[in-house]
């Protein structure tokens, strides 16, 4: 692990940190300003961590290799959980539009990208 990695891991974390706490799972606080504070705190982590994520630079094909593996696992994990979350809903009747829209926009991006490298590069 080089130095140039620990300020994603450390917003990875932080980003990690305030999603547990907008989750709220001990009901520490009512949703009220608290709640949409921790909003914007999210907003905030993920906004840190994009521009890390969008920043990186490859070396080698190595590093190439590891970030490609980093990509894929990264995307499987998200899709699945949002199938997970998918079907569960479906089965107690009340399925959240924005779970489709989210895998929608996974696999439409994932897509595009594939679309744009195979032309473009």
């Amino acid at each position: 692990m080089t130095n140039k990695q620990y300020p994603e891991i450390v917003s990875a974390i932080i980003l990690t940190i305030v999603a547990a706490l907008l989750v709220n799972p001990f009901d520490i606080w009512m949703p009220n300003m608290a709640h949409m504070a921790i909003l914007a705190a999210v907003v905030v982590a993920f906004g840190a961590f994009a521009v890390f994520v969008l920043r990186e630079r490859v070396g080698d094909e190595r590093e190439d290799a590891h970030r490609m593996f980093a990509g894929r696992l990264a995307y499987l994990s998200g899709a699945g959980v949002l199938i997970i979350a998918i079907v569960v809903e479906s089965m107690g009747e009340s399925l959240d539009p924005w779970l489709v829209v989210a895998l929608l926009v996974m696999v439409l991006a994932k897509v595009g990208a594939r679309v744009y490298s195979a032309r473009y590069r």
